[in-house]
């Protein structure tokens, strides 16, 4: 039943709809009833992009018709702030990643609420071990239940991956994508950063945990082709296999080259006379009524 497709979102399996980490609690269902009553608004604005999902910006259009949507994104772009982080940002990242090569650091982050148990970090600590792959891994404090930071990990990992790693409790993450040496994400898949390594052009390997995660990473690992999903549970030869089809091998290749495809798309869409661009001029506009 899980690996069934979705009636009418056949790019969807019914083990990548959104799911609450709560279970079913009455303010998810009452979030899922007013999406439905998005007739009563007066128009809709939508953080994506034409060239991410034309078809079902189309869909959309023509069900809720006569009310307007005005898919302006990536925000980030047209309202780039110094930082949005409600974390203090580690900057000494960056000049690590000065001292590595282009396209040969995974940057890893799962974000602002997931946890991990001890378990999961040490099976991802001994696949980055022998994937001998650079990376910088953001561990944000807290993450880890009964640890303040690192101190589960394994005792001698840092010392046999020395200079290969940097490990940050959190990072510029925008000026981390945008960075050349980084030539992956590993990420949870919020549509935020989902959003901002598109837009930078980097590849992913997909580990959603919750809400509209499982949809994003099921797109960008099935529908545009810039990731590869970690679907079972974590199992360090797993990993070290997904890090190196990604950062090493030609199947890895061709998805860099698909992502950067897909920025030049992005960056087409929110110049002048792309559909973002006109999306947004229009909402000014319609606001101005």
């Amino acid at each position: 039943m899980s690996q069934d497709r979705v009636p009418n979102l056949h790019s969807l399996r019914f083990k990548d709809l959104p799911v609450s980490i709560f279970g079913v609690p009455d303010n998810f269902l009452d979030m899922i009833s007013q999406m439905y009553n998005v007739r009563t608004s007066s128009a809709v604005i939508w953080n994506t992009i034409d060239c991410l999902e034309q078809s079902s910006l189309e869909q959309q259009q023509q069900r809720y018709c006569p009310i307007p949507i005005f898919p302006i994104g990536p925000l980030h772009k047209f309202a780039p702030v110094s930082s949005s982080s409600l974390l203090n940002e580690d900057t000494s990242c960056i000049t690590w990643l000065e001292k590595q090569p282009c396209n040969s650091v995974l940057y890893i982050s799962l974000g602002s609420l997931a946890s991990i148990d001890e378990t999961e970090v040490a099976e991802m600590a001994w696949g980055l071990a022998s994937s001998w792959q650079r990376f910088l891994w953001v561990v944000r404090p807290g993450s880890i239940p009964g640890s303040e930071w690192i101190e589960s990990l394994p005792e001698d990992f840092r010392e046999i991956v020395g200079e290969r790693g940097c490990i940050v409790k959190w990072a510029p993450q925008k000026e981390v994508l945008a960075h050349s040496a980084v030539g992956g994400f590993w990420s949870h898949c919020g549509w935020n950063s989902t959003l901002e390594s598109i837009s930078e052009g980097v590849p992913m390997i997909c580990k959603p945990c919750f809400g509209d995660q499982r949809v994003n990473a099921r797109y960008a690992s099935y529908v545009w082709g810039i990731g590869l999903q970690l679907e079972n549970k974590l199992e360090r030869k797993e990993i070290e296999r997904a890090i190196r089809r990604l950062m090493v091998d030609s199947e890895g290749e061709e998805m860099r080259h698909k992502a950067k495809n897909l920025k030049e798309k992005v960056e087409i869409c929110i110049k002048e006379g792309g559909s973002s661009y006109n999306n947004l001029k229009m909402l000014l506009e319609f606001m101005s009524y």
